[in-house]
């Protein structure tokens, strides 16, 4: 229905921010204190960006999994059962490697927002 996947992205959500937060606002502090002054809107931005790549890189494997429950079935049609159901079965097709699909254009497209939200 509606709300498939809502949990697995709240899981994802939460450990993105936990990791983007705090990267950005150290990124600043730590480029303010190289140069002696605030940082700039580009820099800042640059911040973000840097951050957002990093936060979208170490969570991609739960995205792949909330993109899986979303979807509702894999390849063949048959439907996941929940989360763990789905992490067993994205294993099974192609080990610890299959849950980084989609890493360098997630990374992109986050490192691109991070850059302009920032």
């Amino acid at each position: 229905g509606f709300y498939r996947g809502y949990f697995t992205t709240v899981a994802r959500e939460i450990p993105f921010s936990l990791i983007q937060f705090p990267l950005y606002e150290g990124g600043k502090k730590r480029w303010s204190a190289y140069q002696g002054y605030q940082v700039s809107a580009i820099q800042a931005a640059l911040c973000g960006s840097a951050a957002g790549g990093f936060a979208a890189a170490v969570t991609t494997p739960l995205d792949v999994v909330k993109t899986r429950l979303m979807l509702g079935k894999d390849a063949e049609g048959v439907a996941y059962k929940g989360t763990m159901d789905t992490v067993k079965r994205i294993y099974a097709e192609g080990g610890a490697n299959r849950f980084l699909s989609g890493l360098g254009p997630r990374t992109m497209w986050i490192s691109i927002g991070g850059c302009v939200f920032f």
